[in-house]
């Protein structure tokens, strides 16, 4: 990395606090540069991740430039050999020691977090192979119900293809990918993505649904609703409506749905391997508080399914109390629905009400699914 390349990843650094996540500041200050390529944006972007990775091993004392480096040596060690770093090192350094007391801790996950993400893509439905074949250093993967998944290994900006431009595929993490695979809707049935944000999972039920029936989307942030809109246009998914809701009482619709999803705003550390610095800037009292708002979204949005409907609720995060914790709390309350059996879809062989994804097994992101059918 040269000294400009360096001096740029230690200002992004320096940016970043919980007010301001890494990848929102990284993605400001590229902007602003001229003459900076993409490969020299790619390399400042993973310096500023590595940093964050190996923020455990760093002495903030010491000059940013510095610790970016000493952070590069380490993950250079780790990807040559990880058994060179003991358990008890990794526990001690890896993540805050309150996760403990909130999530069932393991080498294995400790070692998924140190390693880079994997880069997934979701094709049309039965495309995979084509598209596999177009954008080259992409797998089909395999043994799973996610037949449209794909984990792309090459250098190219994907947003610019035109597979990308013509709606051919989505970037969509394969945990994600899974939870549409499970909430399986049918061609012409009303669903409800309760926490649609972007789209993401809005788009991948359309896809299911082969662009027929209805899909309400709601979101308490009009931005992410824009930024579905543009996303809906490129895909060309026409079956939804959209509308604002902030999740309190008053619903946006009186309609009664054969599903709803609730993939609730979460504390992420699922995503702590794709977004180190958030294990920095994360603490209790946001998995408490958001647990809470869990329990709430979900009480509310139980009487608008159906009779024989589905009700999924899912989190990228892996603590007790936004899982397994707000699964027990529904259960408890709410005895007019009774717990709904799952293909896992990574092991079609098994199913499940609640089922864990972690990043070690999944190679996505770690998230919790569970399911309920309306009596």
């Amino acid at each position: 990395m040269n000294e400009s390349s360096l001096k740029l990843a230690a200002q992004i650094i320096s940016k970043s606090d919980r007010e301001h996540p890494a990848d929102s500041v990284l993605r400001t200050e590229l902007k602003k540069q001229a003459g900076v390529s993409r490969s020299e944006g790619r390399e400042i972007s993973e310096a500023v991740f590595t940093y964050f990775r190996w923020f455990g091993w760093l002495d903030p004392k010491k000059p940013l430039a510095g610790n970016i480096f000493i952070a590069q040596q380490l993950d250079e060690k780790f990807v040559r050999d990880s058994q060179k770093f003991s358990d008890d090192e990794l526990a001690a350094r890896t993540i805050p020691a309150w996760v403990k007391e909130y999530v069932d801790v393991s080498s294995e996950w400790l070692r998924a977090l140190q390693r880079d993400p994997k880069l997934w893509l979701r094709s049309k439905r039965g495309q995979a192979a084509r598209l596999a074949e177009a954008l080259r250093s992409s797998v089909v993967e395999e043994g799973t119900l996610l037949t449209d998944a794909l984990r792309y290994r090459g250098p190219e900006d994907l947003f610019r293809t035109p597979e990308f431009q013509n709606g051919e595929f989505e970037l969509q993490d394969i945990s994600s990918q899974a939870v549409g695979v499970i909430c399986d809707p049918k061609p012409g049935e009303t669903w409800w993505d309760a926490c649609a944000g972007e789209g993401g999972k809005l788009l991948h039920l359309s896809e299911l649904m082969g662009n027929k029936g209805l899909i309400w989307a709601s979101d308490r942030a009009e931005w992410r609703l824009k930024r579905l809109k543009q996303r809906t246009a490129r895909a060309k998914v026409f079956n939804y409506r959209a509308a604002l809701w902030d999740g309190g009482k008053k619903l946006p619709t009186k309609s009664k749905f054969d599903g709803v999803l609730v993939d609730a705003p979460c504390s992420g550390i699922g995503t702590w391997h794709r977004n180190p610095q958030a294990r920095w800037t994360s603490s209790a009292r946001d998995v408490t508080e958001l647990a809470a708002i869990q329990r709430d979204l979900l009480s509310r949005v139980a009487d608008s399914v159906k009779p024989g409907g589905k009700l999924v609720y899912s989190v990228c995060t892996l603590s007790r109390d936004e899982t397994t914790g707000v699964a027990e709390h529904f259960q408890n309350e709410r005895t007019d629905f009774e717990p709904l059996e799952m293909r896992n879809p990574f092991k079609p062989d098994t199913s499940a009400h609640q089922l864990w994804f972690w990043p070690q097994s999944s190679g996505g992101n770690g998230m919790f699914v569970a399911a309920w059918k309306k009596r």
